[in-house]
Protein backbone atom coordinates (compact mmCIF):
# COMPACT_ATOMS: atom_id res chain seq x y z
CA UNK A 1 0.00 0.00 0.00
CA UNK A 2 1.07 3.46 -0.86
CA UNK A 3 0.93 6.43 1.59
CA UNK A 4 -0.06 10.07 -0.01
CA UNK A 5 2.42 12.12 2.05
CA UNK A 6 0.85 14.95 3.81
CA UNK A 7 1.95 18.66 2.75
CA UNK A 8 2.61 20.64 5.38
CA UNK A 9 1.46 23.59 3.96
CA UNK A 10 -2.45 22.17 3.52
CA UNK A 11 -4.49 24.37 5.69
CA UNK A 12 -7.85 22.58 6.87
CA UNK A 13 -11.29 23.56 5.75
CA UNK A 14 -12.66 23.89 8.78
CA UNK A 15 -9.97 25.34 11.18
CA UNK A 16 -11.10 26.48 14.48
CA UNK A 17 -12.55 29.40 15.00
CA UNK A 18 -11.49 30.04 18.70
CA UNK A 19 -8.78 28.07 19.10
CA UNK A 20 -5.09 27.06 17.41
CA UNK A 21 -4.87 24.20 15.04
CA UNK A 22 -2.84 21.59 16.49
CA UNK A 23 -1.30 18.46 15.02
CA UNK A 24 0.86 16.12 16.55
CA UNK A 25 3.72 14.88 13.69
CA UNK A 26 5.82 12.37 15.37
CA UNK A 27 6.26 11.40 18.92
CA UNK A 28 9.27 9.88 20.37
CA UNK A 29 11.12 9.28 24.10
CA UNK A 30 10.15 12.79 25.49
CA UNK A 31 9.97 14.23 22.36
CA UNK A 32 7.00 15.50 20.14
CA UNK A 33 6.84 17.30 16.91
CA UNK A 34 3.68 19.62 16.20
CA UNK A 35 2.36 21.71 13.42
CA UNK A 36 0.45 24.29 14.66
CA UNK A 37 -2.34 26.99 12.41
CA UNK A 38 -2.55 30.40 14.11
CA UNK A 39 -4.76 32.64 12.49
CA UNK A 40 -5.06 35.95 13.97
CA UNK A 41 -4.90 33.88 17.88
CA UNK A 42 -2.94 35.45 20.91
CA UNK A 43 -2.49 34.22 24.59
CA UNK A 44 -5.13 35.64 26.76
CA UNK A 45 -4.31 38.62 28.83
CA UNK A 46 -2.49 37.74 31.85
CA UNK A 47 -2.23 33.82 30.97
CA UNK A 48 1.87 32.86 29.94
CA UNK A 49 2.93 30.07 28.39
CA UNK A 50 5.41 27.83 30.99
CA UNK A 51 6.55 24.16 29.76
CA UNK A 52 7.83 21.64 31.58
CA UNK A 53 9.89 20.83 28.22
CA UNK A 54 12.22 23.00 26.60
CA UNK A 55 10.89 23.64 22.65
CA UNK A 56 12.36 24.72 19.12
CA UNK A 57 9.26 26.24 17.22
CA UNK A 58 10.21 27.63 13.56
CA UNK A 59 7.43 30.07 11.93
CA UNK A 60 7.26 27.83 8.32
CA UNK A 61 4.44 30.80 7.22
CA UNK A 62 2.71 34.60 8.52
CA UNK A 63 4.45 36.99 11.02
CA UNK A 64 4.08 36.52 15.11
CA UNK A 65 4.72 38.48 18.44
CA UNK A 66 6.32 36.52 21.39
CA UNK A 67 6.57 38.48 24.53
CA UNK A 68 8.54 36.94 27.26
CA UNK A 69 7.82 37.77 30.84
CA UNK A 70 10.54 40.36 31.35
CA UNK A 71 8.59 42.48 28.80
CA UNK A 72 10.65 42.56 26.02
CA UNK A 73 9.27 40.87 22.41
CA UNK A 74 10.40 39.06 19.59
CA UNK A 75 9.32 39.67 16.11
CA UNK A 76 8.68 36.42 13.70
CA UNK A 77 8.63 36.56 9.88
CA UNK A 78 8.52 33.05 7.48
CA UNK A 79 11.97 31.65 8.54
CA UNK A 80 12.09 32.58 11.87
CA UNK A 81 13.42 30.29 14.96
CA UNK A 82 13.17 30.92 18.60
CA UNK A 83 14.25 28.37 21.26
CA UNK A 84 12.49 28.31 24.47
CA UNK A 85 13.78 26.92 27.42
CA UNK A 86 11.55 24.97 29.66
CA UNK A 87 9.78 27.08 32.36
CA UNK A 88 10.67 30.56 30.71
CA UNK A 89 7.67 32.15 30.64
CA UNK A 90 6.25 33.48 27.19
CA UNK A 91 3.17 34.72 25.55
CA UNK A 92 1.37 34.80 22.22
CA UNK A 93 0.81 38.03 21.59
CA UNK A 94 -0.05 38.72 17.92
CA UNK A 95 -0.24 36.21 14.96
CA UNK A 96 -1.19 37.18 11.45
CA UNK A 97 -4.46 36.14 9.73
CA UNK A 98 -3.57 36.19 6.03
CA UNK A 99 -1.37 34.30 5.68
CA UNK A 100 -2.16 32.54 8.75
CA UNK A 101 0.75 31.48 11.02
CA UNK A 102 2.55 27.74 10.38
CA UNK A 103 4.79 26.63 13.06
CA UNK A 104 6.41 23.37 13.51
CA UNK A 105 7.22 22.94 16.94
CA UNK A 106 9.11 20.45 18.68
CA UNK A 107 9.49 19.75 21.79
CA UNK A 108 11.62 17.44 24.24
CA UNK A 109 14.42 17.72 26.70
CA UNK A 110 17.31 20.32 24.59
CA UNK A 111 19.37 22.80 24.52
CA UNK A 112 20.25 24.95 21.50
CA UNK A 113 23.21 24.54 19.41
Amino acid sequence: MTRKPKAFFDIPDALPRNDEFFETLALGEGLRVERIISHGHRTPEGAWYDQELDEWVLLMQGEATLEWEDGTQTQLVAGSAVFIEAHRRHRVVATSSEPPCVWLAVHGKMKPA
